[in-house]
């Protein structure tokens, strides 16, 4: 019995002592936690779904404060009368700081601001106005905006120059009904007290944040389909189709959460295909003219709601010029490269022989002399792949051919 009794003792100490730590572990607090999130740019679905799921981590953790360094602009596709209610309606302390230096804050990016317990502007920090909130509804407004504008703001050299130097001047601070603590020490040697924890977007939450922005939208558009024509042109699939069709998938979901205007979008389309069609006839012409007008005409009226979102000059010169040039100068170079041959003369063409690479119906290619060329027929006489072609007359780089057999004669001919 006394070994069962010595036992048993061992394990009621043992339980005992765990019984003891546990409740010693359960009386001393968990060391608090200072969370940043940084909001840069549009206030679009990826910068909202960062505030909230921050917001509700911050919660779950009790979180001691939770500061947004916020340098962001307009709301696009997105409620920012949900996010002023959620940070409103928070149960851990909120604060908002503007900056760094070369940044600031306007439309949703200050309403945000306004929304918090507490916020400052970093010195040399723009904190712009409130209106309009949203880009791509400008007439819309927030119902608590007044009283949002009433909160006081710390602007000025009173203001914290750095995140740091924010985070440190909450010490003491009550927001949202909690007095803040973030400091440790004696004065003049005072350090904060807690880690300080860092959120941005994750890499899908950025690239999606990136499509969004709206040159780097119309930017990929109009490149997307540049790559795409280019491949077209090379009569095959490589890289460069992959590449256009990614861009222009790319800008695609950019537009989705942007206010485009759908006969802008139309006009681009109209401006790269009139452009093509001109290429294809191997010269300038009222195409190019057409392409160029429906081109630029439809960069500039892309975007409908606020004027923020147009993209600047810069961007626009660089895209139509580039596009234009392109097709006028690298694109005529390799149409000629790739469908020409330099070791003979082009009227030596005449007469000869060759066989169809692809439908002519009117336009094709065809094959001659083992080079590819860009080819035309008669509509009467239509040209299927494989057929055996004979080459009647050359216009530039453009040759006319006809069947081998029961080529319709041509009225200019008769």
């Amino acid at each position: 019995m006394r070994p069962i009794r010595l036992a048993a003792s061992v394990i009621l100490v043992v339980c005992g002592w765990c019984g003891v730590a546990n409740v010693a572990g359960a009386q001393s607090p968990e060391p608090g936690r200072i969370d940043v999130v940084q909001v840069n740019g549009l206030v679009d679905p990826s910068n909202a779904a960062l505030i909230r799921s921050t917001l509700r981590e911050a919660e779950r953790r009790g979180s001691t404060v939770l500061v947004y360094q916020v340098d962001a602009s307009g709301a696009v596709d997105v409620d920012a009368r949900a996010l002023v209610r959620d940070i409103e309606g928070a149960t851990v302390p909120v604060a908002v700081w503007v900056g760094p230096s070369s940044g600031g804050a306007r439309g949703a990016g200050a309403l945000l601001a306004q929304a918090a317990g507490h916020a400052a502007v970093a010195p040399g920090a723009d904190f712009g106005a409130v209106d309009p909130v949203y880009y791509d509804h400008p007439s819309r407004t927030v119902p608590s905006e007044d009283a949002l504008k009433a909160k006081p703001i710390v602007r000025g050299r009173s203001a914290p120059a750095t995140l740091q130097d924010f985070v440190a001047s909450l010490d003491g601070r009550t927001i949202n009904g909690v007095k803040v603590s973030t400091l440790k020490g004696t004065a003049g040697n005072r350090t904060l007290s807690q880690n300080v924890h860092f959120h941005k977007l994750d890499l899908t939450q950025q690239l999606a944040h990136t499509l969004d922005t709206p040159w780097v939208a119309y930017f990929l558009f109009v490149v997307g389909l540049l790559l795409i024509v280019f491949e077209f042109f090379t009569a095959g699939i490589g890289i460069a189709g992959f590449v256009g069709a990614c861009a222009l998938a790319g800008g695609c979901f950019g537009f989705s959460h942007l206010p485009v205007t759908p006969w802008a979008v139309a006009l681009l389309l109209l401006g790269v295909l009139g452009l093509a069609i001109d290429l294809q006839a191997g010269g300038l012409g009222v195409w190019t003219i057409i392409g160029t007008g429906a081109l630029t005409a439809g960069s500039i009226w892309l975007y409908g709601g606020s004027s923020r979102l147009d993209p600047k000059w810069w961007v626009l010169v660089l895209v139509i010029g580039g596009t234009v040039v392109f097709m006028l100068s690298a694109m005529t170079a390799m149409v000629r490269a790739r469908f020409s041959t330099p070791t003979i003369g082009r009227e030596e063409l005449i007469g000869e022989m060759g066989a169809a690479v692809a439908d002519v119906d009117p336009d094709g290619v065809v094959r001659v002399r083992e080079a590819l060329w860009r080819a035309r027929t008669n509509r009467a006489t239509p040209i299927h792949a494989g057929d055996q072609v004979r080459v009647i007359s050359v216009e530039g780089i453009v040759l006319e051919v006809e069947p081998e057999q029961g080529g319709a004669r041509d009225y200019r001919h008769r």
